[in-house]
């Protein structure tokens, strides 16, 4: 029995990390990209107008 106690860590992590990553897969595209596109924008709006002028020239690079 002690190569069930063995392999259980490790069978638990691979199927948490794939559920992990469905998870992610998931998330992404459709209506969440919209959310995600506007959250972005308007952080970079905001930090923008805090810093109290549009970009450089050569788009802040």
């Amino acid at each position: 029995m002690d190569y069930l106690a063995a392999l259980f860590p490790p069978t638990v992590m691979a199927v948490a990390f794939i559920a992990l990553i469905a998870t992610i897969v998931k998330s992404q595209g459709g209506t969440n990209k919209f959310k995600e596109d506007a959250a972005a924008e308007a952080m970079a709006a905001a930090e923008a107008a805090r810093s109290g002028g549009g970009r450089e020239p050569d788009g802040g690079r």
